[in-house]
Parts: structure tokens; sequence; C-alpha cells
């Protein structure tokens, strides 16, 4: 019997400052850890104003983790210290993984408009692929399948598989999904999820529900805590369903359409030691990353 995902916790982001002055949202980050492994951080950077944005993030190190870039406006231009650099176009992504590290910067550009939206994830990699050799997958606006299904849903598959369609982005150690998803008004979707896996949606535009319940329920997780779920559980722009375990997920809707990203990975249950933009699972591990950055010993991998 199939079970659907039921609703564990809903999530708001919070607007922060990054990088050299960028006003961003934080959907989730290292408060929540490790309620989404294997995920570390989710920023929504989407805005119109141009002084939000342009100071960009300048040159900063990264260890022991992947960054996803997802852009649907404006561009990001990026370069690194083992020589690569170019920019992440409108509908593309970059999917980096530091591994053993790199030193790179990302300076986000607008649109004719001055729009600047994207978002950038971080996952964890697992204690043996922390100090891989850094690489980069980047996916240009035609090499993402757009999927549409009977009842005029929308699916742009970035990695993982959807209605039969596989995205162009794989061999990625925690078996990640990324679908860009919008269901039209008074329509419903379901998609399957593997069991154990971590799954949420992070809604980007107009409202929907999540579940089939909608009145007040609660119920505990893990032993823990209970989670409310409000009255009218319908989710809206800028909030994230973190869901329990299951086999698929339901999004629905009624007078509105909704879009958002759905994304899941296999946990990996390691303790993380987390400091800035470094991530290892031992404070010596941390300690050492940052002694070798300020000594220039950083970089281990050369291109």
């Amino acid at each position: 019997m199939t079970e659907t995902r039921r609703i564990r916790k809903v999530l708001r982001s919070k607007p922060t400052m990054e990088g050299a002055g960028v006003r961003l949202n934080r959907v989730f980050g290292f408060s929540e850890v490790p309620l989404l492994d294997p995920f570390l951080l989710l920023d929504d950077f989407r805005a119109d104003q141009p002084e939000h944005y342009r100071k960009g993030f300048p040159w900063h190190p990264h260890r022991g983790i992947e960054t996803i870039t997802y852009v649907l406006r404006g561009e990001v231009e990026h370069g690194d210290s083992l020589g690569n650099q170019g920019v992440i176009g409108a509908g593309e992504v970059q999917w980096m993984t530091a591994g053993s590290g790199i030193i790179h910067q990302e300076m986000p550009r607008g649109d004719e408009r001055g729009r600047m939206y994207g978002f950038q994830l971080w996952a964890n990699l697992p204690a043996q692929q922390k100090m891989m050799d850094p690489r980069y997958r980047d996916v240009i606006r035609e090499q993402i399948p757009e999927v549409q299904l009977a009842n005029g849903t929308t699916i742009r598959v970035i990695a993982g598989e959807a209605a039969g369609v596989k995205g162009p982005v794989g061999d990625i150690v925690i078996d990640p999904e990324y679908l860009d998803i919008t269901v039209p008004a008074n329509a419903e979707f379901r998609h399957p999820t593997k069991r154990g896996h971590t799954v949420f949606a992070y809604v980007i535009g107009g409202q929907g529900y999540f579940c089939r319940e909608k009145t007040p329920f609660t119920f505990e997780v893990e032993g823990t805590n209970y989670f409310d779920i409000q009255r009218d559980p319908f989710v809206g722009n800028g909030s994230l369903v973190l869901f329990a375990d299951g086999d698929e997920v339901l999004a629905f809707t009624e007078d509105q359409e909704v879009r958002f990203l759905l994304i899941s990975g296999q946990p990996l249950g390691e303790p993380v030691a987390w400091y800035g933009p470094i991530v290892m699972n031992t404070q010596e591990e941390l300690r050492l990353a940052f002694e070798e950055y300020d000594q220039g010993t950083f970089i281990k991998h050369r291109g």
C-alpha cells in the first residue's frame, strides 16, 4: 500500500545578509542541523533592486560540501582558484562539489529590469568523500528537460526522475532529486519518493496544499517534539514543507497555481562540524581546514 508523506514541519524563510552585503532570505541553515540531513542550507536570493545583491559574494573558501545554484532571472558570474570562470544564466544550474577545497567568488548581475532571482542549496558530503577532488556540473537551460503532465502540471527535471524523464545531473553521492514544479489551479500532483530519504518542498510562487487534512493536527516525530500545522494549511511563497517518511508526496491547488522546488536526498547520519563556508565531521578537521587556509595550503587539487 502506498503511503503518502504527511507534513512534519513548515519553515518560513527569514531575511538575512551574506557575502559583501547581499540581502537574501534564509530558508534553513545551521540551527536546523540535522533536521534536513543531508542538506545544510537553502538561501533564496530573489531581489528586484540591484543594491540588494550587486556586492555579491567575493572570494571565499569551501570544503566538505556541494553547492547547488539555480538561477531563474539575471545571471551569476563565477570564478575560482583553479582558473575556472563562467556565467550561470537564467534557467541554468551549477552543481559545484567543493570536496577537498576550493576558493571562489560569485557575483550576481540582474536582468534588463534589475531582477536577480535564484537559490543556493548546500548538500553535505560523507566523511569518505569530503576530501575528493573538486568538480563542477554546469547545466545550461537547454539540457534541463521539461515534462508536462495531462493535468497541466509542468516539471523541470534537474536531478532525479519525473514521469519517466531523467535529469542531467547524476553520479551524486546523496542520490538527490531536484525538481522545479508548477501545479495549475484546481489540480493535483503526486510524485513517488524513496523511503528513508529526506524530502522537502520550497514554495516559490502561488500557494498550495501538501496534505489532505484541512483542520489543525499534530503528530509526534521521533518521540521528541510535536509540530503544529496552521488551521488552513495552505503553504505560500517563501515557505518550506518538510515531509515525514513515506512513498509519495502530494500537492494540490484550489483557485491559484503553486510553484515549488521539490528536493530530496539520502541522509548521511554523520556528525557535522560547521563554521562559515566549511563543513567537516570533527572540530579538529575544521581547525585544520582554517589553519591550512591561513597558511596557503588549503587547495589540494590544481586541476
